[in-house]
């Protein structure tokens, strides 16, 4: 692997575990063996480091939302899929990351933003008028009111001060969230579906932990 590529893993795997403030150079650079000499001539700095790893980070969920678009059986199932992922994804990360993005490096928050707001909007949108079309979810649905409040609350499992990171857990709370979200679009017979996927799901996590 290039040196390139082996500082921008180990600096997503950092940064996704302790936050960004809390992870300097020095610490990425010792975490891989290297000195921090080589770092930089890869990087020019901390901000650079970080704007390469949001853009990859965003290239990979853009591209997973893709597959869980073309494996979905329905509306419901793409959601269930997708929260899959983001469980698996949320499970060790620091809720931390936002609020650094954000105060410390507003250059790669200003591109998450945008990412959010247009490619995630557009997924989001997608998926409801898919539910409307199947009568999964329920016709009267305002779509760009729920669009915003599903991108919005998205957002709230990471403000700290709602929901502090010793009490709380982000995988947790996004997957209530979540949950919450879906049950509120869906009719009769999409409740059905995801009872049925929720059981389906219950029954993995019983065969994982079975296996452990």
């Amino acid at each position: 692997m290039e040196p390139k590529e082996r500082i921008l893993i180990k600096a997503e795997e950092l940064f996704m575990q302790y936050g960004i403030r809390s992870v300097s150079m020095d610490d990425i650079a010792n975490h891989l063996g290297m000195s921090k000499k080589t770092l930089y001539q890869y990087y020019a700095d901390k901000d650079e480091l970080v704007d390469a790893v949001v853009d990859g980070h965003i290239s990979e969920i853009q591209t997973d939302c893709g597959v869980c678009k073309d494996t979905a059986k329905d509306a419901v199932h793409e959601i269930f899929i997708t929260m899959e992922r983001i469980m698996d994804e949320f499970a060790n990360m620091n809720p931390m990351l936002l609020h650094d993005l954000e105060k410390f490096h507003f250059r790669s928050f200003r591109r998450f933003k945008e990412h959010k707001d247009k490619f995630l909007a557009k997924v989001i949108k997608d998926n409801i008028d898919w539910g409307i079309k199947d009568e999964l979810y329920r016709p009267d649905i305002n779509v760009d009111v729920m669009v915003k409040f599903r991108l919005e609350s998205m957002m709230l499992a990471f403000d700290v001060s709602v929901f502090p990171p010793g009490k709380y857990n982000l995988a947790g709370v996004t997957e209530v969230i979540i949950q919450h979200f879906v049950y509120g679009l869906a009719t009769i017979k999409g409740h059905k579906l995801i009872q049925k996927y929720n059981e389906q799901r219950n029954k993995n996590q019983q065969h994982e932990e079975a296996r452990k």
